[in-house]
Order: structure tokens, then sequence, then C-alpha cells
């Protein structure tokens, strides 16, 4: 063999083997190393408990070591912006609810400090939606929607109470004010947990709240459920009344949450952990553990996160200026 030949052999072995190289790795996802799903709040409250049951789901059929990190802080947009700016390797994933998409817009952040929303991620799957509920302290004396409006019209002194300002409870509620012309106080929380003691207590009238939050009140009478903020009745209360229903056909706001992960992560990560999510929420164990927490299985292709949130923006972007919503 002449070293000229050889040495073109030689070459294009190297060069084939260069460009097996990142093939064969991607085929190995995840057997590189564990998988972190970043999440953007506190351990101990619902977005928290999900992210956990699905990374141990995750795990299991995977074979490979999900860890949950959590990165509070800043309305969540501390860890969102962390996952945006890691390495689109698949091994970086955000796990995280609706606010993911308003916080940055609400909280006036400059670019520097934010990310984003619409094109600095890739959508893996929509995991889950929360039906958001209105309910009331029985010493308010109403029943409905339109009981509440009468008695705010006829001068009765009413607040509401939501997770946070900015939050989706924060902009059902204002809507709701403008649509029915009435002024209900908003009295924001630092979750959905103390806004749920205060309304239970009735230091304030009202809240919006999820359902798997409050279920226990209302079973035991102490909460009275009013409306559902969605479009359509909730599974997990189907006796209680939409928005929509009675009179406010416009006003209508979910939560949702998701699985993204960093932008440019291969195609074929994204549509592996997608094709094993939808496999997970279609489990009798799963299903029946989300709806402990007020919340129903979405699933579906990539595709239907990116329409959720891009259709979130648009919306609540202008409703943000018309009802002058901010976190401050």
């Amino acid at each position: 063999m002449s070293l000229h030949r050889r040495h073109l052999i030689l070459g294009t072995a190297a060069a084939a083997l260069t460009f097996a190289g990142p093939v064969l790795a991607q085929a190995s996802y995840p057997a590189a190393k564990p998988i972190t799903i970043v999440v953007s709040y506190p351990p101990g409250g619902d977005t928290d408990a999900i992210a956990r049951m699905f990374g141990d789901k995750l795990s299991q059929r995977l074979k490979q070591t999900v860890v949950i990190e959590n990165r509070p802080g800043a309305g969540g947009t501390i860890g969102n912006g962390h996952v945006g700016r890691s390495a689109p390797d698949g091994y970086t994933l955000l796990f995280t609810p609706n606010p993911f998409t308003t916080a940055p817009m609400v909280m006036g952040l400059t670019p520097a400090n934010s990310y984003d929303v619409l094109n600095g991620f890739e959508p893996i799957i929509k995991t889950a939606t929360q039906p958001l509920l209105l309910v009331a302290h029985p010493s308010v004396g109403v029943k409905s929607v339109p009981e509440l409006v009468a008695a705010a019209k006829g001068g009765k002194t009413l607040s509401y109470a939501s997770p946070g300002a900015g939050s989706p409870m924060h902009f059902l509620g204002e809507w709701l004010n403008r649509a029915a012309g009435v002024k209900i106080s908003h009295v924001p929380y630092r979750g959905v947990g103390p806004s749920v003691t205060d309304v239970v207590a009735g230091h304030v009238s009202t809240a919006w709240v999820t359902i798997g939050a409050v279920s226990q009140y209302i079973n035991q009478n102490r909460l009275v459920p009013l409306a559902i903020g969605d479009a359509n009745r909730s599974k997990l209360a189907p006796q209680v009344p939409t928005l929509v229903e009675q009179g406010y056909k416009d006003v209508v706001v979910g939560a949702w949450n998701g699985f993204f992960a960093p932008k440019g992560t291969p195609r074929e990560v994204v549509n592996l952990i997608n094709t094993n999510m939808n496999a997970i929420l279609k489990e009798p164990e799963v299903i029946a553990k989300l709806a402990t927490y007020g919340a129903e299985p979405a699933g579906g292709t990539p595709d239907v996160l990116a329409k959720t949130n891009a259709a979130e923006y648009a919306q609540m972007a202008k409703l943000m200026k018309e009802l002058n919503i901010s976190a401050n």
C-alpha cells in the first residue's frame, strides 16, 4: 500500500469517527451524567412536589438519575434565566408554571436581567393545567359571582387574595373587576398557602386559588366556591360554574405547567423526553396525584406548549397594560 493511500484511508477513518462522535454520544443520552430539573421556586410548594414526581418517573423510564434543583427568587426569573443560559445538551431542564411567561414583563426586567420568553428555550411538553377557582368566606354571604358583584355595587367592602402581584390570579381578579364594573381590593400574598390561610380565617373576603389548595375547606363548608376561571368547567370541581357561564364570557385565565430546555437542545433529546412524559401522564398513579394538587394532565407535542406560551404572552401583555398590573 502506498504511503499516500494509507494516509487517505486513515484520514477518512478519522473523519468518520469525528462525525460519528456526537451521533454516538447523542444516541447514548442520557447515559453521560444525571439530568437536572430546575424549579424556580422553593421546596415544599405544588410546583416543587409535582416536579419531584415527574423527576422520579422520568428517572425510572430513562434509567438515569434525575436531580431536582431549586433556584427560587425574583418571581421565578432567577431559575428560569439560569436554564436559558445553560448548555443545550439535554442535561439541564426547566419545570415551570405559567408565570414563566409573564414574570419578566410584570417585573419590568431589563433584557440583561431577564430571558427571552418566546425564543430563548425549546418547549418540551405542557404537562398539566390547573384551573383557577374563586372562593369566598361564608361570612361574605354570597354563593355566586353575580351575588358578589351585587354586594360590591351595594357598598360592601370586599377584597380578594392572590398568591402574588402579577400572578395569573391577580390578572383574573383585576379583569373581573373591570368586566363587572366594581373595585374589589387586591391583597397579594407570597404563595397560595398564605392566601388560603387568610381567606379561611376570614381576614380577606375572597381568594383566587388552585382547586387542590382549598378542596378540604370546601368539603367542610369553610369556603364557598364561586367560579372557575377557565373557559370550561373542571373535572375536579364539576359543580362549580365558570365565569363565562355567569355572564363574563371574555374573562378566561388558567394556570399550566410544563418542561422547557435551553435553546438549541437537540431535537432528538426534546422528542425523547416528550415521548416519555406523554407516557407518564397516562399513568393512573400520576393522574391521581396531580388531582390532589388541583391539576389535570395535558400532554401533546412540544408545539402545544409553544403555542400556549405564545398565546398567553400576547394576551397577558395586552391585559397588563390595560389593567395596570405590575409586581410593585
